[in-house]
C-alpha cells in the first residue's frame, strides 16, 4: 500500500490529530505572542524531499517547525489591518469545504451552487439590499471584488458606446474617466490590472476633516468631462477615517451624468446591519447603497470567516457574465442553477460560500450585529482612554471600529509602533491622518472583549514607558 493510500485508510485518525492541534492552538491564544519573532524562527531552506514520510510525519513537522511561529491573528488582540477572527461555525464550514472539495463552477450534480446562491441571498437580507435587483458571487477577497467591479464597469462603458469590450478588447475604448475621493489601495491595484492604470483616478475633494467625498466637487468634475461614460468609486467606510460617502447624493449625480457607481464597502457595509434604535444611526451612513451599480464586500472581516471569502454584488449580472464567460464543450451545462465560473475570475473555485453559510446559519442577523456593536464599543473605549493618557494622542475621533493615534514621546512613529508590538500583547499597524504619521488599531474580531481592551491599554502604557 502506498503512503498516500495508507494516509487515506487512516484518515479518521489523521483528522483527529489535526483537530487536536487546532484546538490546542486556540486554547493557547492567550499565552502566545500576538505576532511571532520571525528572526528567532530562522530561514526555511531544506530541499524538497525525494520520498515523503506521510501525513502524520508532515503533521509532526508542522507542529515542530511551523506552528510555534504562527501569529495569533485569529485571536482577540491582533488589531492590525481589518482582520476578523473565525467563528467556530465558520471554521467547521471551511474544514468541510476542503474535505468535501465540491466546486461551485457549475452545478455538476452538487448542491454547492444552490448553497452559494442562498448565502448570497442571506447577505443581501443582512444588508437590506433588494434581492430582485442584485446578484453576484463569492470571490477570493475584496481586491478580487473590486477588480470585478472595475471590469463590469468597463463593460458598461463599452456598451454605452456600442463596443463589446469582452469581445474586442479594452483597446477599442476611448479613455474612460475614473473619479474617486479616497480609493482603497486594492482598488488602485484593480485599476492597474484592468488596464486603466494606477494613476488614472481623477481626485475628488474630500469634505473637511474627513475622507468622505464632497458631492459638490464631484458635480464640478462632471461638468468638465462631457457626456461620455464615466466610473465613480465611492466608499462605505474608508480604511482609516471610517468615513462614509453620501451615496444618495453621489448616485443622483451618477444617474444624471451616465456614470457607473461602484461602492467599496469591504467592511463598512456591516454598519448597515445595525438596528434602527442605534444611537449613532450607523445604518443611515450607508443610505443609497442600494442604488450602486456594484458593491464590494469581504466576509473575512466583520463576518469573521476564514480568508478567501470576499463577495461581489451588481445590478448588472448580464455584464458581469459577459466579462467572465468562457466556453468549451466539456463546460456546457443546461442546469437551472447558476454557474459561478461565469461570474468570477476563477473558473475552478472552492466551496467558498460554506463557511459564510455556516456562520450565518449558526448565529444569524443578531449574532453578526452583536459582533459589530461590541467592536464599535471597544474602539470607542480605547479612543476615550487615549484622549486622557500621557504619552499618546488620538488623531481623529473614533467613528466606527478604527482608532488612529500617535505617540507624543517618540520622534519616529515607527519606533513607537515597534515598542507597542514588541510587548507581544497586541499587534497594531502603521497609520496616518491628514499626512501625519501614526498608528492604527482596528477592532473586528468576535473574540475581543473589554478585558482585551484593558490588556491593550496595559501594552500602550508599557510601550510609552519603554519609549521614555
Amino acid at each position: 500500500m502506498s503512503q498516500l493510500h495508507k494516509d487515506h485508510h487512516e484518515f479518521g485518525a489523521l483528522l483527529q490529530a489535526v483537530r487536536d492541534i487546532a484546538a490546542g492552538f486556540h486554547d493557547g491564544l492567550d499565552g502566545r505572542p500576538v505576532a511571532a519573532d520571525l528572526e528567532a524562527a530562522g530561514p526555511m531552506t531544506d530541499a524538497l524531499p525525494d520520498s515523503g514520510a506521510g501525513a502524520p510525519a508532515a503533521l509532526a513537522r508542522f507542529s515542530a517547525e511551523i506552528e510555534p511561529w504562527l501569529s495569533a491573528s485569529v485571536g482577540p488582540r491582533y488589531l492590525a489591518f481589518v482582520t476578523g477572527g473565525a467563528t467556530p461555525a465558520a471554521i467547521a464550514g471551511d474544514w468541510l469545504a476542503a474535505a468535501c472539495d465540491n466546486s461551485t463552477s457549475m452545478a455538476a450534480g452538487s448542491v454547492a451552487t444552490r448553497v452559494t446562491r442562498q448565502t448570497l441571498d442571506w447577505l443581501m437580507q443582512l444588508f437590506d439590499l433588494p434581492m430582485d435587483t442584485f446578484d453576484g458571487c463569492f470571490t477570493s477577497g475584496a481586491t478580487a471584488s473590486n477588480l470585478l467591479g472595475i471590469l463590469t464597469a468597463r463593460e458598461f462603458c463599452g456598451a454605452t458606446l456600442g463596443i463589446d469590450v469582452a469581445a474586442n478588447g479594452a483597446m477599442a475604448l476611448p479613455a474612460i474617466p475614473v473619479l474617486s475621493a479616497c480609493p482603497h489601495a486594492s482598488m488602485i491595484k484593480a485599476l492597474s490590472i484592468a488596464g486603466f492604470g494606477r494613476e488614472c483616478v481623477i481626485p475628488i475633494d474630500r469634505l473637511p476633516g474627513t475622507e468622505a467625498m464632497d458631492p459638490a466637487s464631484l458635480a464640478r468634475a462632471f461638468g468638465g468631462l462631457g457626456s461620455g461614460p464615466k466610473i465613480v468609486i465611492a466608499s462605505a467606510g474608508t480604511v482609516t477615517g471610517t468615513d462614509f460617502d453620501d451615496l444618495n447624493a453621489i448616485a443622483d449625480l451618477c444617474a444624471a451624468n451616465g456614470a457607473w457607481l461602484h461602492v467599496d464597502g469591504a467592511f463598512g457595509i456591516f454598519a448597515r446591519c445595525m438596528p434602527a434604535d442605534d444611537k449613532l444611526d450607523r445604518a443611515a451612513w450607508t443610505a443609497g447603497l442600494e442604488r450602486a451599480d456594484s458593491i464590494t464586500g469581504d466576509s473575512h472581516k466583520w463576518l469573521n470567516v476564514p480568508y478567501d471569502s470576499g463577495f461581489f454584488f451588481t445590478r448588472h449580472a448580464n455584464l458581469l457574465e459577459r466579462v467572465c464567460s468562457l466556453g468549451a464543450a466539456y463546460l456546457v451545462t443546461d442546469e437551472a442553477d447558476p454557474a459561478y465560473m461565469l461570474r468570477s475570475i476563477e473558473s475552478s473555485q472552492r466551496f467558498r460560500a460554506l463557511p459564510a453559510w455556516m456562520t450565518l446559519a449558526a448565529y444569524g442577523r443578531v449574532g453578526v450585529r452583536a459582533i459589530v456593536e461590541a467592536n464599535c464599543a471597544q474602539a470607542a473605549r480605547l479612543g476615550k482612554w487615549l484622549e486622557d493618557r500621557d504619552g499618546w494622542a488620538l488623531m481623529k475621533p473614533v467613528k466606527l471600529n478604527v482608532v488612529v493615534f500617535r505617540s507624543t514621546r517618540a520622534n519616529d512613529q515607527k519606533t513607537a509602533l515597534a515598542a507597542l508590538n514588541a510587548t507581544g500583547m497586541v499587534y497594531a499597524s502603521p497609520g496616518a491622518w491628514e499626512g501625519t504619521p501614526g498608528m492604527r488599531i482596528c477592532f473586528s474580531n468576535w473574540m475581543t472583549t473589554d478585558d482585551d481592551v484593558a490588556i491593550v491599554e496595559e501594552a500602550l502604557d508599557a510601550a510609552a514607558e519603554a519609549i521614555g
